[in-house]
């Protein structure tokens, strides 16, 4: 009976029609990011019932043997450590233990793609899905009457801040992808990539304008300038970055309007402690660095958030009286909680994903934007704890990582291909000469 069962499971990880369906499903994932939630949820439900049979315990080993599968996890664990010295309730704990769990997936899809020829489907399908985003967003604008009552100008679902970085990352996905048409010349290629690309831009500039998207698009255009053309791209980047600021600053009152409205909330939070976006985001700033003081190598428990901003508000008014769970900096959210220690590990993972995407490529260009995203992003977001951002940046990571990984582990053999068929090639060559110099020498 134990024969038969192991041979089942055999059968089922050794199923390439199984394997399939779970890349569907991650596909099924990638779509839904942008659009839906609970969506989101499902297509996730259905990839690990699908995928968890197919991975044999050696492959799943074999990423967590390395830094970028390890990582994650070892996060994950200390903030399972982390629940025993927490002064919360245990239904505190189990919550802010709960943020973490999707770290683990990122070496499941590491190990999936890894031996998947799939992966760039799944990031051509979460394009898709952001297009079909853009084209809702500016049919919003242009015909207003389109928008049902209470929603949010020119943001057809999720949030402004969302599709303001989803727009940012596709952007200059597509801006990459064109340097690498025009460097082979095809120019009607490159020039469309280049459009689309303005579009999703001209969406963030005047339609829907996010603080945070304006801090990260400086950084991914300085970053994607120095990864194509090197020192010359940066200071290119740059210059036109330069360039068009000057000229969307001057062209959008959109975006006029969104600074300055943040300018006034920063003022009249420093002279009256007003409650609102920008002063709360300050406020919450303010009061961590002395809470992670405290307890600085540990921190102070996993789920241990909301009771220690409560002990800092104590008697407080206006802004500085207001609680949260959530000080809006993933290094912060982590430091209060883990410590330095922890905040560690978090840096450490994210360097890790980085370096996995250091080879030339398509594949390699989008996983990287997805980590300098999270990154920049995590300085005023808790990124990796909310639900859309997370889970795009673990399937941005595991998709693309894996992808990337497949491609190195063939590369070897690759060149042991090229390498038989050139030894096979001068073996054909040389057989006639030194046939013909054994009958010169027998005559």
């Amino acid at each position: 009976m134990l024969g038969t069962t192991t041979l089942l499971h055999a059968r089922i990880r050794d199923t390439p029609r199984l394997r399939r369906i779970a890349d569907w499903f991650a596909i099924g994932v990638a779509t839904a990011v942008p659009w839906s939630t609970s969506g989101t949820a499902i297509w996730i439900a259905l990839w690990l019932a699908a995928a968890l049979p197919t991975m044999s315990i050696e492959q799943i080993r074999r990423e967590l043997a390395t830094a970028a599968g390890a990582l994650p996890v070892l996060l994950w664990g200390l903030a399972v450590v982390g629940m025993s010295w927490a002064e919360v309730s245990w239904h505190e704990r189990f919550e802010g233990l709960s943020h973490f769990h999707r770290l683990l997936i990122i070496p499941l899809l590491l190990a999936q793609f890894r031996r998947s020829e799939r992966g760039a489907w799944v990031l051509y399908g979460y394009l898709a899905a952001t297009l079909g985003v853009l084209v809702a967003s500016w049919a919003l604008a242009l015909v207003p009457s389109l928008a049902s009552h209470g929603s949010q100008f020119g943001v057809p679902t999720k949030n402004y801040i969302f599709q303001g970085e989803s727009f940012t990352l596709c952007a200059f996905a597509l801006i990459g992808h064109a340097c690498e048409r025009g460097r082979a010349r095809q120019w009607p290629a490159a020039l469309g990539l280049v459009a689309v690309a303005a579009l999703f831009l001209a969406n963030i500039f005047f339609v829907a304008t996010s603080r945070t998207a304006l801090v990260v698009i400086p950084v991914l255009a300085l970053f994607v300038g120095w990864r194509q053309f090197g020192w010359r791209g940066l200071l290119g980047a740059g210059l036109i970055g330069v360039a068009v600021g000057a000229a969307v600053w001057f062209s959008s009152s959109h975006l006029r309007e969104r600074v300055n409205d943040s300018v006034a909330e920063f003022e009249a939070y420093r002279k009256s402690d007003a409650v609102n976006s920008t002063g709360l985001h300050i406020e919450f700033l303010r009061k961590s660095p002395p809470i992670v003081a405290t307890a600085p190598l540990f921190g102070h428990g996993t789920g241990s958030m909301l009771e220690q901003f409560r002990s800092v508000t104590s008697g407080e008014t206006g802004a500085s009286s207001l609680l949260t769970a959530n000080p809006h900096n993933q290094i912060l959210v982590v430091a209060i909680q883990l410590g330095v220690l922890g905040a560690g590990v978090l840096a450490a993972m994210w360097i890790a994903h980085l370096l996995l995407f250091r080879r030339s490529g398509l594949v390699a260009l989008i996983g990287a934007l997805v980590v300098i995203q999270n990154v920049v992003a995590s300085l005023f977001n808790s990124e990796l704890f909310d639900f859309t951002e997370g889970w795009l940046y673990v399937f941005g990571v595991g998709v693309a990582g894996g992808t990337v990984s497949r491609q190195r582990d063939s590369a070897p053999d690759a060149a042991l291909a090229d390498a038989s068929k050139t030894m096979e090639a001068y073996e054909i060559e040389a057989a006639p000469a030194s046939i013909g110099s054994g009958d010169e020498g027998s005559q």
